[in-house]
């Protein structure tokens, strides 16, 4: 399986073109800590025969040092070169190993695999075209697998080896490797397409890595290495479109004008009419120079210098296309973000987006939902915290030529950067679906209204009413308050509907008595009904002392959307409080029209919450509102 040929030692030069000629695979092995990625990228070192003795030398040394494998060669030590790795047994940062074989040449990135370090496995299969994806055959699944399987799927790779490491400790059993991969099969179905392949495997001992295993004959598909000279990568990549990002303009004389870069995708050759965007000047490419020679055509990845048979004005940041196939140039489009840094994401901020050669500065919008990479389930939040990962809507002050980047990795990739301290904080995959391109029209059709779920997702809350019944002196309005200042601290967006408020305005006409107590409540509902359409949480205060008004509010706001709390404490907590002196004025006038004192109070058969607010301090009530609104997921 070495890369050895006779070539060497007898043409030095033949053998160079031979392996420059090889095709390029990188992979990146990822999974749950101490599955045995890094024992596996030293196996495939170790027997492929590319460790020079020096360094295995070194390695046996360090085996020694460390006792971690009990005397023998631990092989992980070749990959964690950092002393706080071999320390503590870990990856923490991307380390990257060069091997090749007769068929091909490989790089591999070895990832870590702590829930901390997510963002350098994203990083590091970034350039991915395959993934291997390590499971501990004694635990199976873990979140951790699942978390990196959803983040492979996520960056396009097409190619998902799922190796079912350290059969050795659970004797071999195809039983356990069955049982495995099915689990590993249902998981994947919620994933986005791609070839799965499940090799079991003992990392340490080599059985089915470079070679097969004599321990599990009940197996019968290849070996690791064999897998990886044999997969075919060549059919995802973007033969189809012409991208061309210009890096450099090289003017070393008078005579010459060449544009310089690395084609993104798509194939040029001589004569081909080309478009540059977004300026839409036309010409036809006149040559295409490398350093060693000119070349009728170029494909994906090569890095060339394109001239025009024009005299046109092409610069740093422009792209050059086929006259007949165009990528979206836009200054608005949806991505899915990576967040990679400590600093949460700020919708609103001014953050350097960065297409290819190609810095703009621009906002986050909107973030439309968050995913839970563990259930991939996708919820609203108002923030993305350090490696979460959410879909967002941004704005750019300059238009940008992508295309979306299940189309093409390379135009439909970005980052995002800091301005102030010009960290990577954010990786980016587009999505150009709804996106208006400028090439294609003047004028953009203007979105649609702003939805109630699209409100929800900006505020990262469910909008409904918390409504505080109860009688006058209760606590209705003290609770109401608190709760939005309580809210507010969260982050989340509400405000206050208090009865005695409407009774100064849309409600001043009413009497006092039960129908005007009553109608008071029916003209609040749907003041809170409008509220919560535009993605508040109302905390609102009312007496509401009749069950069929209380039904009635409950109808016109959604009885999903309001929550009734009851507070109840006894009459004379509420009469010695009497904060708004009916109490005293019913007992000096007489008057009928007081609940609880005048007619009875009807209480609530089905409130969400009853609270005795005599017993419980204001603190304690609204410890308990929280929990229920998060149990009923309104934030």
């Amino acid at each position: 399986m070495s890369h050895q040929s006779e070539l060497i030692s007898t043409d030095i030069n033949a053998y160079l073109a031979q392996h420059e000629r090889k095709e390029l695979l990188r992979l990146l092995t990822c999974g749950s800590v101490d599955d045995g990625k890094s024992t596996l990228i030293g196996r495939l070192l170790h027997d492929s025969k590319m460790i020079y003795e020096d360094q295995l030398n070194a390695i046996k040394a360090d085996s020694v040092k460390s006792g971690t494998t009990g005397g023998t060669v631990d092989l992980a030590l070749l990959v964690d070169g950092l002393q706080a790795e071999r320390e503590q047994g870990i990856t923490i940062d991307v380390a990257y190993r060069y091997f090749s074989t007769a068929r091909r040449k490989f790089i591999i990135a070895d990832t870590p695999g702590h829930e901390q370090y997510t963002r350098n496995m994203a990083t590091g299969a970034s350039t991915c075209d395959l993934a291997v994806i390590l499971i501990d055959a004694r635990h199976g699944v873990q979140v951790q697998t699942r978390r990196h399987s959803f983040i492979t799927s996520l960056l396009g790779i097409k190619h998902i080896v799922v190796a079912i490491n350290k059969m050795d400790l659970v004797g071999y059993s195809e039983e356990t490797y069955e049982r495995i991969k099915a689990d590993y099969i249902s998981f994947s179905e919620k994933l986005p397409p791609a070839e799965f392949h499940f090799i079991p495997m003992s990392a340490l001992d080599g059985d089915n890595v470079v070679n097969p295993s004599a321990h599990m004959p009940w197996y019968e598909g290849q070996t690791l290495m064999s897998l990886f000279e044999t997969v075919e990568i060549a059919k995802n990549r973007n033969m189809k479109d012409l991208r061309f990002p210009v890096q450099y303009v090289n003017r070393p004389n008078l005579n010459f004008r060449g544009f310089c870069g690395t084609l993104a995708s798509g194939i040029v050759r001589k004569g081909d009419e080309i478009v540059v965007l977004p300026s839409l000047k036309r010409s036809r490419v006149k040559s295409i120079v490398t350093y060693d020679e000119e070349l009728e055509s170029a494909h994906t990845e090569m890095a060339i210098t394109l001239t025009m048979e024009d005299e046109i004005d092409i610069s740093r940041g422009d792209m050059i296309v086929h006259a007949d196939n165009y990528p979206v140039v836009t200054d608005a489009f949806k991505a899915t973000l990576v967040w990679m840094t400590e600093q949460a994401m700020l919708p609103g901020a001014l953050y350097d987006f960065k297409f290819g050669t190609k810095t703009v500065t621009g906002k986050i919008t909107t973030l439309l939902y968050r995913t839970d990479v563990n259930t991939l389930e996708k919820g609203p939040a108002p923030s993305l915290e350090l490696n979460e990962i959410g879909e967002c809507e941004i704005n750019i002050d300059q238009v940008v030529c992508i295309d979306s980047y299940t189309q093409n990795r390379n135009t439909g990739a970005f980052i995002v950067v800091d301005r102030m301290s010009n960290v990577t904080i954010a990786a980016g995959m587009v999505s150009t679906e709804g996106a208006n391109s400028t090439v294609h029209s003047e004028t953009s059709d203007v979105k649609a209204h702003v939805t109630r779920e699209e409100r929800a997702a900006r505020y990262g809350q469910h909008p409904a009413t918390v409504m505080f019944i109860g009688l006058s002196g209760s606590g209705k309005s003290t609770l109401a308050h608190g709760l939005e200042r309580r809210l507010f601290d969260l982050g989340r967006v509400s405000t206050v509907l208090d009865g005695k408020a409407m009774r100064l305005g849309i409600s001043k006409d009413l009497p006092h008595d039960q129908e005007g107590r009553a109608e008071n409540l029916r003209r609040s509902a749907n003041v809170a009904r409008l509220l919560n359409e535009s993605g508040l949480i109302c905390c609102a205060a009312f007496v509401a002392p009749n069950k069929d008004s209380r039904d009635h509010a409950r109808n016109v706001i959604g009885k999903e959307d309001c929550l009734m709390i009851y507070l109840n404490p006894p009459l004379e907590v509420s009469r010695r409080r009497d904060p708004s002196g009916l109490y005293a004025a019913a007992e000096l006038s007489g008057s009928s029209d007081l609940p609880g004192v005048s007619f009875p109070y009807d209480e609530p058969e089905h409130a969400d919450l009853t609270l005795d607010t005599e017993a419980l301090s204001v603190e304690q009530c609204l410890s308990q509102v929280i929990k229920l609104m998060k149990t009923r997921k309104i934030i």
